[in-house]
């Protein structure tokens, strides 16, 4: 669904900021349970499996967007190492548990139809992963955002193209509202020239309580849960976590 925006969604991001505030969380977790090779499910434009790949680990990148893989490889190529596969989340990743460690993270998770293909793709994560690996969850926080009206949270001048357009300067707006157990990231891209909205996107998206995140790692087969409000490894907290980050070890 967001194949027509990636380059603005991919703008939005400061990734260097992102990647360093999270490094020092998957170097532990992934020195701690020894991990050597990682599927990065749902992985987007690929910044988290470049990154692991950097790190000298074994990676697949795996996303239902052809798009996004497509460019994931253009961007990162396909050194020995580093594998880029379009599938689903809710379809079987592999047989024999091969990997050390699988990772959903950028709120991929609550782009799941309902709670029960969640729970699928938690499942299909957890039997990829060998005894004694481990599986990384995270959403954005929905309940600390009260019901009702949308949270604007970014507003950025981002330049993007259409394939053969030269690039023009836009301006994008992302917020996020909830209604009941459900969410809604909301998109606007506006030319500022001339005024013109050039594009809006509104994406349901799931707000997946962390004791729905802990019983359905549980239920798969996991034999240990640990759940974060952040990558600084602070304790989740319904109102006021901007994340919920899941730990299930296998």
């Amino acid at each position: 669904m967001f194949d027509d925006l990636a380059d603005v969604y991919d703008a939005m991001i400061d990734w260097p900021k992102r990647l360093q505030r999270e490094t020092p969380f998957y170097r532990r977790l992934f020195d701690e349970a020894s991990v050597g090779s990682v599927v990065d499910v749902a992985c987007g434009t690929g910044r988290h499996a470049a990154l692991f790949h950097s790190w000298g680990l074994t990676v697949e990148g795996a996303d239902l967007s052809p798009v996004m893989i497509e460019r994931s490889a253009a961007r990162f190529g396909r050194p020995a190492g580093l594998r880029w596969v379009v599938r689903g989340f809710e379809e079987p990743i592999a047989e024999g548990r091969p990997f050390d460690a699988a990772v959903c993270v950028g709120n991929s998770l609550a782009l799941a139809s309902d709670l029960a293909a969640a729970e699928r793709a938690i499942g299909q994560m957890l039997a990829a992963v060998r005894e004694g690996g481990l599986v990384v969850v995270q959403v954005l926080n929905l309940w600390r955002l009260p019901e009702g009206p949308c949270q604007w949270q970014k507003c950025q001048r981002v330049s993007v193209s259409a394939a053969g357009e030269p690039s023009i300067e836009t301006i994008v707006l992302k917020g996020v509202h909830r209604w009941a157990s459900h969410g809604c990231l909301e998109l606007a891209v506006v030319e500022p020239a001339t005024g013109r909205l050039l594009k809006t996107e509104s994406t349901p998206l799931l707000a997946i309580e962390a004791s729905e995140l802990e019983r359905m790692a549980l239920n798969a087969g996991a034999r240990a849960v640990a759940l974060f409000g952040g990558y600084d490894g602070q304790p989740y907290d319904r109102r006021e976590s901007v994340d919920l980050v899941m730990v299930a070890r296998v």
